[in-house]
């Protein structure tokens, strides 16, 4: 196990306990994303699911967003982003236009389906593979710490459970 504060254990370790970080800031819809420069480590962009505001910020697309506002649109290649649940395709499809060549999750789609967090059943590696014509990723890597974002996942499922009726127990 890594210890965040020290950052013992793998570099991918490391960067994925900040995307924990990100996503307990949203207890009910855990998903947050970091996205590092791959050589330097350097934090570039950060973000947790902010799907109240809109449906289309999950915390991959806040942390490309908050990216590109301190980046700019470009350097995508040199970047990898970490995220606490397996990019749905719309996630990943963003990712095969930018470039970003080196992502990599936590808790997979099917594990984030069992807390009755609706997904496409369609994996990162099939949407890698779909834009392949102009996407050619370098790691698409799952499983860093599952056991931890599954673990926060099934709790925000508790969570959501116990609230009043009317409330939204499908959107992620």
């Amino acid at each position: 196990m890594t210890d965040p504060r020290t950052g013992t254990g793998t570099h991918h370790e490391r960067y994925m306990w900040l995307a924990i970080e990100q996503a307990r800031k949203n207890p009910e819809w855990p998903f947050g994303a970091v996205i590092v420069h791959t050589r330097t480590g350097r934090i570039l962009g950060s973000g947790v699911n902010t799907g109240a505001i809109s449906p289309v910020l999950h915390g991959e697309m806040v942390a490309m967003n908050d990216y590109v506002r301190r980046q700019g649109n470009q350097g995508w290649a040199d970047a990898t982003l970490y995220t606490t649940g397996e990019p749905c395709s719309m996630c990943m499809s963003a990712m095969a236009w930018a470039n970003l060549r080196r992502v990599v999750w936590a808790s997979s789609i099917d594990e984030i389906r069992r807390t009755e967090i609706i997904q496409i059943d369609l994996s990162a590696r099939q949407v890698a593979e779909s834009a392949s014509s102009f996407y050619a990723p370098e790691l698409l890597l799952g499983g860093v710490l599952a056991h931890h974002t599954n673990r926060l996942f099934e709790e925000a499922r508790r969570r959501r459970q116990s609230l009043p009726d009317g409330h939204d127990l499908k959107r992620g």
